[in-house]
């Protein structure tokens, strides 16, 4: 028997790896069988060489639990160790490795987390005590036992082993003895192992005999060797590719369509991804692609690796060319990343080129659930944007569809502005915004149907591309300014009929946290008596407050709407008369008594014209306040004339309830009060 002291420098080398690593130490179990595998791929290339002439015999790597001795066992039929290679890989390259990297990311632990280049050492995460049982493919070079009790002393002696190959012996420590748990490793060997291309067994099959689930004598192989991702998309069906799916999402529906990615310069690159069906609701699930490495999971946290749109695909990426032990911010900078990253991209644009050219008619109904991919991508991604633009569907609220380019074609001529800029109308609900889109149909334009999720930030990413164009919300203003031609109407109401006008309906609007502001246009008289609308602007950001980001403080801001009333329709115009036999004693009684107080107002105003604030006499400051306060008083006895008449007035508040009824603003006890006033007034 041989002992030594490992030569480490750093003497609490193995408490930084039980600290460090703790909080994924799973992983050790990955690392083991990534070991094993390479042990195992290795001598099957000397046999394919000729540097091995011996019988490869049954390769498959073993895992086995025993919770009496509190042992896990990885062992393989690979390449093997002698005693001399032991001292090399183990004692000297694996600890020296190890005390490098924690030396390197001492203060990083994140970056060390998770990701490969831990290899053997990180056994000791969870083990009190580790043994190597190794014999060479050389024949001549005895077995040999190496022992570690996760400190630098060892021991190194021969031993007797059948065959070539590497038993690892994990003696779990008490902090770990989760892992003594048969389901547990189960678990962690369907994680990552379960696409290697060595047969891993744990346990054995069972079989229902005599009303019970008993073993067999046949091993319980865990991984798929040969997983679809490594072979030629030639080979394969459209069935092998669904089935595929539903082996990774069992409980998915059925993907849109598929890419195979299968690439060997200037980087290697396979995989497949799948374009999945996502409600409208935006249920992003950015851990749905599983990266590997040469068929070992390594993690589905992709980001940084894929761009960001393409984070909601599902499906597949392994590449031996991504490097996986440093940090997120540096894979983000690392060449070789960005190269990948660009080349999916571009597959994921051809292939949607590919359908769009070849069937149409398909794409087209399949849009509602690719626009949130498409939408993302363009917005995020300037190639992507070029890359797709010419195949970006808008749907009408017809349900037809046209490219981005058809559709200018199709507005160009009867939706330009006074200014000269082309109004894309659009509607976010088609029943709810109905009276709307029927007015704006009635005037000859057309109008977008933009209902997903994320529309409004693509809107306002297509008005910073579209030349000379603006996307107006065909509920946000009355239908002769949403595109403001050169007409012009007069107004059948005064400017005094207007402002009292104003008054008699804001004093019967609903009092909530909802503000609204009346105001006049000079409409047709055939179009709505009243319209109750939101500016484009206020709306749009209250929208985008709800996916968070710089325009979050939005959401906390009160609504405010506009109340529209046309100073041209009848019932308009028929209230007015009503006021005016009602109330125009009363309001001109005010006035006679308001007149003379601001004609003395404006003389004492005249008499300090020019003179700064300190030179205007107190007495006049004093009385101009008093004939201010005077004047307000009798203002607010016309306010409470106009508010008397207007809530006496039945056709004013159904006027009101129709146009909340209209945004879908009228609900409960008011909608129940709407219902009656219309019966009486019918």
């Amino acid at each position: 028997m041989e002992k030594g002291k490992i030569n480490v420098t750093t003497e609490n080398i193995f408490p930084i790896i039980k600290k460090f690593l703790y909080s994924d130490h799973e992983i050790f179990l990955r690392e083991l069988i990534s070991n094993a595998v390479d042990a195992t791929q290795k001598i099957k290339t000397m046999a394919n060489m000729g540097d091995f002439k011996g019988e490869l015999g049954d390769l498959t790597i073993r895992v086995k639990v025993d919770k009496k001795k509190k042992t896990i066992t990885v062992s393989d039929q690979g390449i093997g160790m002698s005693a001399e290679e032991v001292d090399k890989y183990i004692n000297q390259i694996a600890f020296s490795s190890a005390e490098d990297f924690l030396t390197k990311y001492k203060n990083q632990a994140n970056a060390i987390i998770g990701h490969f280049g831990l290899g053997f050492y990180s056994s000791f995460m969870v083990s009190e005590k580790v043994e190597i049982i190794t014999k060479s493919y050389d024949t001549e070079k005895p077995a040999v036992r190496w022992v570690c009790e996760g400190n630098p002393d060892y021991t190194i002696e021969e031993t007797s082993r059948e065959n070539r190959g590497t038993d690892i012996i994990l003696h779990i420590d008490k902090e770990s003895e989760e892992f003594l748990d048969n389901s547990r490793i189960e678990g962690i060997l369907k994680k990552y192992c379960r696409f290697l291309p060595v047969p891993i067994a744990f346990g054995k099959e069972t079989e229902w005999k005599d009303g019970k689930s008993v073993e067999t004598e046949k091993d319980k192989i865990i991984n798929d060797t040969n997983p679809l991702w490594t072979r030629k998309p030639v080979d394969l069906k459209d069935e092998d590719y669904l089935s595929f799916y539903h082996n990774l999402y069992p409980l998915a529906e059925d993907p849109l369509f598929n890419i195979h990615l299968n690439v060997d310069y200037p980087f290697n690159l396979t995989g497949i991804l799948y374009f999945p069906k996502i409600k409208n609701n935006f249920e992003i699930q950015k851990n749905k692609i599983q990266l590997y490495c040469n068929q070992v999971f390594v993690t589905d946290s992709v980001e940084g690796i894929v761009p960001e749109f393409l984070t909601l695909l599902h499906g597949v990426i392994d590449s031996p060319d991504i490097p996986l032990n440093v940090s997120r911010s540096y894979l983000q900078s690392d060449s070789n990343v960005k190269k990948i990253s660009a080349h999916i991209t571009k597959k994921v644009a051809d292939r949607l080129q590919e359908i769009f050219k070849n069937n149409r008619e398909q794409f087209e109904k399949k849009w509602d659930d690719l626009k949130i991919f498409i939408e993302y991508g363009m917005i995020t991604e300037e190639k992507f944007y070029d890359q797709v633009s010419k195949i970006a569907l808008f749907k009408n609220t017809e349900g037809k569809f046209f490219t981005i380019e058809e559709y200018e074609k199709l507005i160009k001529e009867n939706q330009k502005d006074k200014n000269g800029t082309l109004v894309y109308l659009y509607a976010t609900q088609k029943e709810e915004q109905y009276s709307f889109i029927e007015a704006a149909r009635q005037k000859g334009y057309d109008v977008l149907l933009m209902d997903g999720y994320l529309d409004t930030h693509f809107i306002n990413h297509l008005e910073s591309k579209l030349k000379n164009s603006h996307f107006v919300r065909v509920d946000s203003d009355v239908i002769d300014k949403l595109i403001s031609k050169d007409e012009k109407r007069e107004s059948k109401l005064t400017a005094e009929h207007q402002q009292e006008l104003s008054q008699v309906f804001q004093s019967q609007l609903p009092e909530n946290k909802t503000h609204f502001s009346v105001i006049f246009e000079n409409l047709n008289e055939t179009d709505s008596p009243i319209v109750i609308t939101q500016s484009e602007y206020m709306r749009r950001m209250k929208d985008m407050a709800q996916l968070g980001g710089p325009a979050a403080f939005y959401g906390n801001l009160p609504d405010h709407f506009n109340v529209v009333i046309n100073s041209n329709h009848p019932l308009i115009l028929k209230i007015n008369d009503d006021k005016e036999k009602k109330c125009r004693k009363d309001l001109e009684k005010y006035d006679e008594k308001i007149k003379p107080l601001e004609e003395n107002k404006k003389e004492i105003e005249t008499a300090n014209k020019g003179k700064k604030d300190d030179e205007i006499p107190q007495a006049d400051k004093d009385r101009i306040k008093d004939l201010d306060d005077k004047i307000q008083e009798f203002k607010e006895k016309q306010k409470e004339v106009l508010k008397n008449f207007g809530s006496k007035n039945k056709l004013v508040r159904q006027l009101i309830d129709i146009g909340l009824l209209s945004n879908n603003m009228l609900k409960g006890e008011d909608l129940n009060r709407f219902i009656k006033r219309s019966i009486e007034l019918l």
